[in-house]
């Protein structure tokens, strides 16, 4: 936007030119001065994955600080040799087309010719490669600003300061793992931002949920004072096009406060809360029921009254499971079902339900799809399904005044775990676990869960 008799032009984070600077180098000396980094010392941020929202993180980053090349360096890892296949090929190169600043900057930098071959065929790219121009596997639909990427994991992180967290949960523990090899010899740990949603089940020797930010504890023997969960009803694509939206860092107070200042720009305002595991928790619970929304709005056309006595069932779980979990639950209650709704909306977890119900996915093809990444919900599916489900941690039916275990009083659960686990129904039983006339009115679930004492510590590990 230009400013007539100015010279302020608005750049991609919302600021004008003539402010940008000013505050953005301020925002980055204070958090270089708390990281305690001397003058000629660049702050080494690295991303660790690059799926849609840890790519679209880093090149928020990259586009409010990159510019400050003597001050911070913001990289990305990512695996090599992964494929770009032929239609992705096709599709990405009519997006280039599509956008004459993008075509313009694959000109500037002698790159678009790589892409016109890859159209004919003649050419086989790959996803690394592609990330470099701007491009996310999970997201060419979105084009980014370049971005700096590695391949070698060690000579990506061995030095990091601050490391985002852009891996699946499924791949957290595994990734950290062989990290941890190379910070044996660091006196000071790094600060570790976490995007995974996602969790795991741990049932021996007391069942208790395992989240992305204790894998990596665990793996990496990083404090956990030095790790934070940033997430929030978030859709990467609608963000990087400078959607107004929020989000939360969680952790300790020592990092969050300086960090989610870092982070705010205009157009994502990041709040701070301690409750680091609960909040973790929350966004790997609606992934869960998203699967079975998008399930219910294709089996239904879409009706908007299935979709609705469904999301009432769901969300009556879903606090229902918050009381388990949680000491003061009703605090969860706006970030859990705004991360719903959104989720709901345009979230890839909703898609796959769908995508399943129509017939165009299998269950057999895994939960990794080409162009959407991991699909989280299904592990989370089973953690939950497993965790609840073990009699130890039993609780009395309000009714039939014996004790059985929580999964038996969320019945959605238990029918997602049967089509997506066990694989013991199509996708059509969720539509006849809505309509089981023995099934309660979602009111009072609700009123059992408020009304009982059911949070059970032993579950966050407490």
């Amino acid at each position: 936007m230009i400013m007539v008799g100015t010279a302020e032009v608005e750049n991609h984070n919302g600021y004008s030119n003539g402010s940008v600077n000013g505050v953005l180098e301020e925002k980055l000396d204070e958090l270089r001065c708390f990281l305690g980094k001397a003058e000629g010392d660049p702050l080494r941020i690295v991303g660790v994955g690059a799926g849609a929202w840890g790519s679209v993180f880093v090149a928020l980053l990259q586009d409010s600080y990159g510019q400050f090349r003597d001050k911070v360096s913001i990289r990305i890892w990512r695996r090599p040799g992964r494929v770009v296949d032929r239609a992705t090929a096709e599709h990405l190169f009519e997006v280039i087309n599509s956008r004459e600043d993008v075509l313009r900057r694959l000109i500037r930098r002698c790159s678009y010719l790589k892409y016109v071959e890859a159209r004919l065929g003649d050419r086989t790219l790959y996803a690394d490669e592609i990330l470099k121009d701007g491009f996310c596997l999970n997201m060419v639909d979105t084009p980014i600003c370049p971005l700096k990427v590695v391949t070698n994991l060690q000579e990506a992180v061995w030095n990091a300061d601050v490391v985002v967290n852009g891996l699946p949960s499924t791949e957290t523990r595994e990734v950290f793992e062989e990290i941890s090899r190379f910070w044996k010899e660091r006196i000071t740990p790094p600060v570790i931002i976490s995007l995974a949603k996602g969790i795991e089940a741990e049932l021996e020797p007391v069942p208790r949920i395992v989240t992305p930010t204790q894998m990596i504890h665990r793996a990496s023997g990083v404090p956990l004072e030095n790790i934070l969960y940033l997430g929030g009803p978030n859709i990467a694509a609608e963000i990087y096009n400078k959607e107004y939206a929020n989000a939360r860092i969680c952790g300790a107070e020592k990092w969050r406060k300086p960090l989610a200042k870092f982070l705010r720009q205009p157009h994502f305002i990041v709040w701070d809360n301690g409750d680091l595991v609960t909040h973790e928790v929350m966004g790997g619970l609606k992934n869960v029921y998203a699967i079975g929304a998008g399930m219910v709005a294709a089996l239904t056309n879409e009706s908007a009254t299935s979709k609705s006595v469904y999301f009432a069932h769901c969300t009556s779980e879903m606090i229902f499971i918050t009381h388990l979990l949680a000491e003061e639950p009703e605090k969860l209650a706006g970030p859990l079902l705004a991360d719903t709704y959104v989720t709901l909306l345009k979230g890839r977890n909703a898609w796959y339900g769908q995508m399943l119900a129509k017939g165009a996915l299998s269950l057999d093809m895994g939960d990794s799809i080409k162009g959407k990444g991991m699909i989280q919900g299904v592990s989370a599916v089973k953690a939950f399904y497993e965790l609840l489900g073990q009699p130890s941690i039993s609780v009395l039916h309000p009714e039939e005044k014996k004790p059985v275990a929580p999964v038996e009083l969320c019945p959605i659960l238990k029918k997602l775990y049967s089509i997506l686990i066990t694989r013991d129904f199509p996708s059509q039983a969720i539509l006849q676990a809505l309509r089981d006339e023995t099934m309660h009115d979602p009111r009072e679930r609700i009123e059992m869960a408020q009304s009982h004492a059911f949070y059970i510590p032993s579950l966050l590990g407490q």
